[in-house]
């Protein structure tokens, strides 16, 4: 665990440090709230101890700049007598707690402890949902507003959704945002990307099957439409799923009801399906590559997610997020884009769309200056 200790009394400096490194943490020391900032926009700390008092920059500034930045460092406040209401309202606005003076070895450690904890506790937080949701749906173009428009709309009911467009545009995205908008948010929502898993393993993916089935079936598998059962089920890259799994997914759709792989038993499910494709499923119909059937039943809502290209009046708040996201990630402040490093992006093309957006931030938070310059872009992009 790495610790901060800001005051601009070097004995309590020394003091704290010498007491927190012989329990075994990193620690660094800063005599004002400048210096402390500056610090803390290089370096993650788990726990900061920020006196209150201090020339120039006090340890309220400190705490509205972490804070502020979104940074994840848990605040103790330093507080003398006369500082208590004011070390109070420092808990209110995001520290974490606070030490009075003089202080104590044991409270010190205690509260070390449990800093360090729920530093912990948020960061695994912010994993979890990541996980669990994903990014968000980030713009105010007209184009993202009506994808907006059409999920309000269609996600309360159970109508099936092929979600078209490009790779990169975020279709998971609607498709995640379908489900937590519908009267199924609370049951399962499974996803299975139909273009990563061999045509040979794509039934038993999808249905299941019984021990002793095939060779490697050494126990009995629920399929990913059991899994979803009550749920949603998201097909993304349905357009690359072969013939024979396209006939049975269809059966499923028209009778509610499938056999594993290896049984003639028939089991109900009540799955609601989304599928996501970045190809022509017409033009793939024509080439006898994908069913006229299951089509129709699939596009019964088409939603057309439009391109990097088409929504590039987005990038500014796309660039803003992603900047916020990585950076907290790594538990370091922001870096700003200048607005002529704004321009450079959007004045660029985006075949690989808002994932290849993303990774040009990274790029750029890592390579460029601070704040990122036009001539960062020209030079990383």
């Amino acid at each position: 665990m790495k610790i901060l200790v800001v005051d601009d009394e070097r004995a309590i400096r020394n003091s704290l440090k010498e007491i927190l490194a012989d329990e075994g943490y990193e620690v660094d020391t800063a005599e004002d709230g400048a210096i402390a900032e500056e610090m803390i926009d290089k370096e993650h700390y788990d726990v900061i101890f920020c006196d209150i008092k201090m020339p120039g920059k006090d340890g309220e500034e400190v705490l509205e700049f972490v804070t502020g930045q979104g940074i994840d460092s848990a605040i103790v406040m330093i507080s003398g007598h006369g500082d208590i209401d004011t070390a109070v309202e420092c808990i209110k606005k995001g520290a974490f707690d606070f030490i009075q003076k003089p202080l104590d070895l044991n409270r010190i450690l205690i509260t070390v402890k449990n800093a360090g904890e729920r530093t912990t506790l948020v960061k695994d937080n912010k994993v979890l949902k990541k996980k669990v949701y994903g990014q968000e749906m980030v713009g105010s173009s007209a184009a993202l507003q009506h994808i907006r428009d059409i999920i309000s709309k269609v996600a309360p009911t159970d109508a099936r959704v092929l979600i078209t467009g490009s790779n990169g545009t975020g279709k998971e995205l609607v498709a995640r945002s379908l489900h937590a908008l519908s009267l199924r948010s609370a049951m399962p929502y499974v996803e299975v990307n139909c273009a990563a898993i061999p045509s040979e393993l794509i039934e038993s993916e999808l249905f299941g099957h019984e021990k002793g089935s095939f060779t490697s079936a050494i126990k009995q598998h629920k399929g990913k439409f059991e899994q979803a059962d009550g749920g949603t089920l998201f097909l993304d890259e349905i357009g690359d799923m072969s013939l024979a799994a396209q006939a049975k997914v269809l059966r499923v759709l028209q009778e509610k009801k499938l056999s594993r792989v290896g049984s003639d038993k028939d089991i109900k499910v009540d799955v609601r399906v989304v599928a996501a494709t970045n190809k022509d499923l017409r033009a793939e119909i024509e080439k006898g590559n994908f069913r006229e059937d299951l089509y129709h039943r699939l596009s019964v809502i088409v939603v057309k997610v439009p391109s990097l290209d088409e929504r590039k009046e987005d990038i500014p708040e796309l660039v803003d997020y992603f900047d916020r996201q990585i950076c907290a990630e790594s538990g370091k402040g922001t870096v700003p884009f200048s607005p002529e490093a704004i321009k450079a992006l959007q004045d660029r093309s985006w075949p690989g769309n808002i994932r290849e957006l993303r990774n040009v931030v990274e790029r750029l938070l890592i390579l460029g200056g601070n704040p990122v310059s036009a001539a960062d872009v020209e030079e990383f992009f």
